[in-house]
């Protein structure tokens, strides 16, 4: 059995997996973010703790007792501080927190090269720049900084007591030389860090130590390697075998993403492109993010009175009717690929009075479908090709969603058996492959397909036309926020 973890925004998952990669067992426990001011998001440290405890102890016993090994995934960016005692300093800066917007233009101004070294423009998503807007604004909670923990690899302190993390979730912090897979100098001077500050690299299937006696006895799972993993879409990739050049999948999540796998380093910061490492050795990739998708529709769900927002997946299904009066801009917390625009807002245009609310629940799910749409567009510009993409995450639950963003992608789209466990499976795949026992060959396969959605090509026609709409209102709103 291999026990995989992966350190939601909205909730921890824990899996475990058999030696034939079925999954045996699967828990969740929630979590919230807080917003304090406009912008902010954050999270408790300790709140993640609580909920792995818990995701984990809700897996059956007798499987906790045959684990083998242990991987994690978990959200990317946050900015996690500890002292010289390991005391969390502040709540947790989040990867959707867009306060350090200012910071980033201050990055790139005093540091030219930063692009270059890191292969990504500086985003307020990326945790260099939160840790170089406290330096401006907590500079007490700077100085007592010892180390700055990815969320995972906070979890992992607490599970092993080392400070570890993978290449892939580092990637993303902007602190790193991505082409020489190693942190970079520069960039963390330029947010008045040294290496000291970093926890160790390591490749996503190597083991970064073991877990604690103390954990262990309480969690009724031996003493057992834990895998460095990976950032939630590297290991989601794992697990979705995506580990070959030109594979890909989308992930439909709090966040949405469309994921490229390559064999080199193909830096493209035009269009706001991620360049990160993959959770395996030798292995790069190519992201589009967009900042709110699941949790987009979650927020109109909630605004439009649905009982949950499995009410309104099931009520648009059940509808089958393409949107043709409100348009939507998901853009809640700002916007990655391909704005780069920490001040984007979200918006329903073209209301009536005849609209229900089975209409903004219907523009809500086209809406993301065309932000996820416009970061293929960026991705294809790149050269790369898109002809079909895995899905991931809790999103892929809905049929309906899938042939939107189908058709407004006009690709087809992938659905393959374990596809909601996502990243929790491909850390378990992760925690194997520590073992060293197997091949990335033989474990990094894709999942068995149960059904390709393809596009339909009289939403096609539609979404082309609503995608025009779509994108001129964006450029329009921008002006005035």
């Amino acid at each position: 059995m291999y026990l995989g973890i992966d350190i939601g925004t909205s909730g921890v998952k824990a899996v475990i997996v058999d030696g034939t990669q079925s999954v045996v067992a699967s828990a969740n426990a929630p979590l919230t973010v807080s917003r304090p001011r406009p912008l902010w998001s954050e999270q408790a440290p300790a709140d993640w703790w609580t909920a792995t405890r818990a995701a984990v102890l809700g897996l059956d016993a007798k499987f906790r007792a045959e684990v083998r090994a242990i991987g994690l995934s978990g959200q990317m960016h946050g900015a996690t501080l500890l002292d010289a005692a390991g005391k969390v300093l502040r709540p947790a800066i989040l990867w959707n927190d867009g306060r350090s917007a200012d910071n980033c233009a201050a990055m790139t101004e005093a540091l030219p090269e930063l692009t270059t070294i890191t292969g990504n423009l500086a985003m307020p998503g990326f945790t260099a720049p939160k840790l170089h807007w406290l330096r401006e604004n907590e500079p007490e909670i700077l100085a007592q900084t010892s180390k700055v923990l990815l969320p995972k690899d906070y979890v992992r302190w607490k599970m092993s007591g080392v400070f570890a993390s993978d290449m892939s979730d580092s990637a993303g912090t902007l602190w790193m030389n991505v082409a020489e897979r190693d942190w970079s100098d520069e960039m963390l001077a330029l947010t008045g860090l040294t290496r000291a500050h970093m926890p160790e690299l390591f490749e996503g299937s190597e083991s970064t130590g073991l877990l604690s006696a103390e954990v262990a006895a309480d969690w009724g799972v031996p003493i057992v390697p834990i895998a460095a993993g990976g950032g939630d879409n590297a290991a989601g990739a794992v697990g979705s075998g995506v580990v070959r050049p030109g594979e890909g999948f989308v992930s439909l999540g709090t966040s949405g993403v469309v994921f490229l796998a390559d064999d080199a380093y193909r830096p493209n910061t035009d269009g706001a492109v991620h360049t990160f490492c993959h959770a395996l050795p030798g292995l790069w990739h190519q992201m589009s993010v967009i900042l709110s998708a699941a949790s987009a529709v979650d927020f109109v769900a909630k605004l439009t009175g649905y009982a949950d927002p499995a009410a309104l997946y099931e009520e648009t299904a059940k509808a089958e009717i393409p949107g043709n009066g409100p348009i939507f801009l998901p853009y809640l917390t700002g916007e990655r690929t391909p704005h780069n625009n920490a001040d984007a807002k979200g918006a329903f245009f073209g209301l009536t009075a005849a609209h229900t609310p089975l209409d903004l629940a219907q523009a809500a799910l086209e809406g993301v479908a065309f932000a996820l749409a416009d970061g293929i567009d960026v991705l294809r510009d790149t050269g790369a090709s898109i002809d079909n993409l895995s899905v991931i995450g809790g999103g892929s639950r809905s049929e309906w969603w899938g042939k939107i963003i189908a058709s407004a992608m006009n690709a087809p789209l992938t659905y393959r058996t374990a596809a909601e466990v996502g990243p929790a499976f491909g850390a378990a795949r992760l925690a194997r492959l520590c073992l060293g026992e197997d091949s990335v060959a033989d474990i990094c396969t894709a999942p068995p397909v149960s059904h390709v959605i393809e596009p339909d090509p009289d939403m096609r026609d539609l979404y082309r036309e609503r995608r025009s709409t779509f994108t001129k209102l964006y450029h329009a709103t921008h002006e005035l926020t």
